[in-house]
């Protein structure tokens, strides 16, 4: 029967490929014969393989090969991904708001978002799921718990859980609910009058979000802002012209995509919020597509200051096309361009080497633009703030020792010892003892980890050995390895700072939510903290804002 079906699937691709190519034919004789061949190869694969094909597969393939070598973004998205997809770009699904992960044989749950079912029905991260809807979870992976959980909003399902605290089984009925997670991680005041924003991505009606919390810290007396938009990806290119449309007057020119069948200008439509207010921006090399539209226009328009790293450089804007059946084809339609005429796209992925590989755009082929006010920016890949602080990098061992989850376990293991309690998120910090109890914790646990100096030590001697220099250079290379300590118990020292704000994290997470969390890393951010003096010091603020250039690279 499954030989029938695939080749029922050929025969209505033919059908409707039959239909194409009469219109394709008209237009481009190139396409049509590449159709017709791609057709045939798939009845012919279909009918003469050895093996039984399927003819998804087959489509799947065909498809993510066509798009291979355009560009990371344009991509097909078969029905089986949609959902995922429509919760990117919405920011909503149907379920009970948590996330969750494995641990050991079994899946807990790894945050309860604040407010929603599973919060209020009082699950606590690190409960283990022990049976959901009637069915066992035990030995259950993450996909299967996420998809018994999900469903229709307001429909109910009834989980049992081992509870961390005491150890004790318990049912728990939830409602499903259309769960829209916030696209403001975090609004609040680091200094006097000034507030801060934490912007997480361009869901669909995070404007909504950003202007009630602007006007929420506007009712309590704000004077001046931090927007927040280090390591957001963007996402809704119409959500970021709202977005700036709180800061700029009416009809002020933000974004313009330019593309083979496209040229739209995109103007504020909505009369501003807060049109004078004295903004910081933060970036880094996180902060992508409809954030960089964000930031830059405000750049351009010498509405902020910029502060951070230079950003990640994705000036291409993607539509979503019907392919029937379901499924979408997400594509490139075109670039756009901020406020100055710049385009901050960083690859060229119409350029390629004779090895397939992509190129950055070169020094050469940089051009200088000018803001409103006539300060010096420049295109060729990312935007470059007007203050540039070096990040600050946590160490690879540390965020290894979260990745393998022996963060996560000893904070459940905090948090079973130490029970309910309040906790201040700001001050809050492990002591000293508590870390020596995380030593031992780790004392029978394998960490895979290999030092970058140890990787490159490596390298080093295979070229010695390749180059035929191992024996003249043994000595040097024994003294080296002598001198590099990367073994777990030395490491746990060597990153000591490192891993105990990793574990203080995951700590405030269990007592006070992401937002605690938040509130804790503000105190002792760096960039915050420079974007707080800037706005506290006026002159230098209006300096940077109307006189001073950014660099070109």
């Amino acid at each position: 029967m499954k030989r029938i079906a695939n080749y029922l699937l050929t025969a209505t691709a033919l059908l409707g490929a039959a239909a194409l190519l009469t219109f394709a034919a008209k237009n481009d004789f190139g396409l049509a014969r590449n159709m017709e061949t791609l057709v045939n190869m798939m009845r012919e694969l279909s009918v003469y393989y050895v093996d039984e094909v399927d003819a998804d597969r087959l489509m799947t393939d065909a498809a993510e090969g066509m798009v291979r070598r355009l560009d990371p973004y344009t991509v097909y998205m078969p029905e089986e991904e949609m959902t995922d997809f429509q919760f990117l770009t919405t920011g909503k699904y149907g379920g009970v708001g948590a996330l969750i992960r494995k641990k050991g044989d079994g899946v807990v749950v790894a945050q309860p978002y604040k407010g929603f079912p599973a919060d209020r029905a009082g699950l606590q991260i690190g409960d283990r799921f022990v049976e959901i809807a009637g069915k066992d979870a035990r030995g259950m992976t993450t996909e299967q718990v996420s998809a018994l959980l999900k469903g229709t909003p307001n429909t109910n399902v009834t989980i049992k859980v081992e509870k961390l605290l005491t150890g004790q089984v318990e049912e728990v009925k939830l409602r499903r609910e259309r769960i829209a997670i916030s696209g403001v991680g975090y609004a609040g005041f680091v200094a006097d009058s000034i507030g801060y924003i934490q912007h997480r991505d361009f869901t669909e009606g995070c404007y909504e979000d950003m202007r009630a919390a602007l006007e929420g810290l506007q009712k309590q007396g704000l004077k001046a802002l931090v927007l927040d938009y280090r390591n957001n990806g963007g996402g809704i290119l119409q959500e970021a012209v709202k977005i700036v449309s709180m800061f700029v007057p009416k009809g002020t020119e933000v974004v313009t995509t330019k593309g083979r069948t496209e040229h739209t200008v995109y103007r504020t439509q909505l009369e501003p919020v807060a049109p004078t207010l004295p903004i910081v921006a933060l970036v880094n090399d996180g902060t992508a597509s409809a954030a960089e539209i964000v930031t830059g226009s405000l750049q351009d328009l010498d509405r902020a200051v910029l502060v951070g790293q230079r950003t990640f450089g994705k000036g291409l804007v993607q539509t979503t096309r019907p392919l029937g059946y379901n499924s979408f084809l997400k594509v490139t339609t075109a670039k756009y361009y901020i406020p100055s005429g710049r385009c901050i796209q960083a690859i060229d992925y119409s350029s390629r080497d004779e090895k397939g590989a992509v190129k950055s755009v070169p020094d050469s082929l940089v051009r200088e633009f000018r803001t409103r006010g006539g300060r010096k920016v420049y295109d060729g890949g990312g935007i470059m703030p007007d203050e540039r602080i070096d990040p600050e990098y946590i160490s690879r061992f540390a965020m290894t020792l979260y990745a393998m989850g022996y963060v996560d376990d000893f904070a459940d293991l905090y948090f079973r010892e130490h029970g309910m309690q309040r906790i201040d998120p700001r001050t809050f910090t492990l002591t000293d003892a508590d870390y020596e109890r995380f030593e031992q914790f780790m004392a029978d646990k394998e960490v895979k980890y290999e030092s970058d100096t140890r990787r490159a030590l490596n390298r080093i001697k295979e070229a010695a050995r390749a180059d035929l220099y191992e024996e003249s250079l043994a000595a040097e290379i024994e003294a080296i390895e002598a001198g590099i300590r990367d073994d777990k118990a030395t490491n746990l020292q060597t990153y000591k700072r490192e891993i105990m704000e990793t574990l203080n994290g995951a700590v405030i997470l269990r007592y006070s939510y992401a937002e605690g969390v938040t509130e804790h890393t503000l105190t002792e951010d760096r960039e915050v903290h420079r974007a707080v003096a800037l706005l506290d010091d006026g002159k230098e603020y209006a300096r940077i804002l109307h006189e001073q250039d950014t660099v070109r690279k």
